[in-house]
């Protein structure tokens, strides 16, 4: 059984250190991409202070699906270059949006989210889907954060068969 450590947010290196120690652990020998980004999304909704949503779309068939995930339910499928989720996967980079409502073509599935993280999740050069935060309070997320979080989508990614 897994137990979560009390993280410390106001050192995110640490943080974001202490996050990707973890996610290796609970994602060591299993494969399954269900079971780790449920296990990835739960173990950053729980860690990382004042998010409204914590979750992982696949890319199949030519749009980004639903996949595990904390928070309110949420849109079902994006096409690849609308919204947040939709541009990380387009551009192949992380989008770092402090203000979801001044982002042309921002997809509202939850109106209280005020800004956003999308990190790619690669795998052998390309994008197969993408790890998405979502916050109520506006410019939650930094530098740091995108790299700490661009840190555990590599790891996320590179522990599933998807």
């Amino acid at each position: 059984m897994f137990t979560a450590p009390a993280y410390d947010a106001a050192d995110k290196p640490a943080l974001y250190a202490d996050l990707a120690r973890d996610l290796a652990g609970l994602v060591a020998g299993e494969r399954d991409w269900v079971a780790n980004c449920a296990n990835a999304a739960a173990l950053i909704f729980g860690a990382l202070p004042d998010l409204n949503w914590a979750g992982v779309y696949r890319l199949k068939d030519g749009e980004l699906v639903l996949g595990p995930f904390q928070g309110k339910p949420a849109c079902l499928r994006i096409a690849v270059g609308k919204g947040v989720c939709g541009t990380a996967v387009a551009t192949g980079a992380t989008q770092l949006v402090a203000d979801v409502h001044a982002f042309p073509g921002h997809i509202a599935c939850d109106a209280a989210s005020r800004s956003e993280l999308v990190v790619p999740l690669v795998v052998a050069g390309a994008v197969i889907g993408v790890l998405d935060l979502d916050s109520p309070t506006p410019a939650r997320f930094d530098a740091a954060d995108a790299a700490g979080v661009e840190r555990l989508a590599g790891i996320l990614a590179a522990a599933c068969d998807f």
